[in-house]
């Protein structure tokens, strides 16, 4: 399921705590912003049909760090849900100042059961919402 069409956007600007001592954004900057986007994008999917039995973390992230970033660049972040199986969903993720690629990424999320804290398989009520 790689709905780069179903792309989500959110606009970010640098700001002087996401600069570090070499004067660009900090590569764990970014670790927070893909956790903002996601976290954002999954509020918009189900803000029509909240789903409160499940909750995601992180199992792995991959990030290629292409170019830099600076205080005050307008950064674009774009994001798409990618093969969802079992219990993890890939998302990635594009970081652009203007039409310059600065970083992508994808990450491997994990569904839990929010009163267990256990594994839960990805079923079709979600499969529906992340295919939004």
């Amino acid at each position: 399921m790689n709905k780069k069409e179903n792309i989500f956007t959110l606009n970010i600007t640098v700001s002087v705590e996401d600069i570090d001592n070499l004067e660009h954004v900090n590569n764990l900057v970014y670790v927070k912003w893909m956790d903002k986007i996601a976290t954002t994008h999954w509020s918009f999917l189900t803000k029509e049909n909240p789903l409160p039995q499940y909750v995601w973390v992180v199992m792995r992230h991959e990030i290629d760090y292409l170019k830099q970033a600076g205080l005050g660049d307008e950064i674009t972040v774009k994001t798409w849900v990618g093969e969802t199986r079992g219990i993890t969903s890939v998302r990635l993720m594009e970081f652009y100042k203007e039409d310059v690629l600065l970083v992508k990424a994808k990450t491997t999320w994990v569904m839990l059961n929010s009163k267990t804290f256990k594994p839960a398989r990805i079923r079709e009520d979600v499969l529906k919402v992340l295919q939004n």
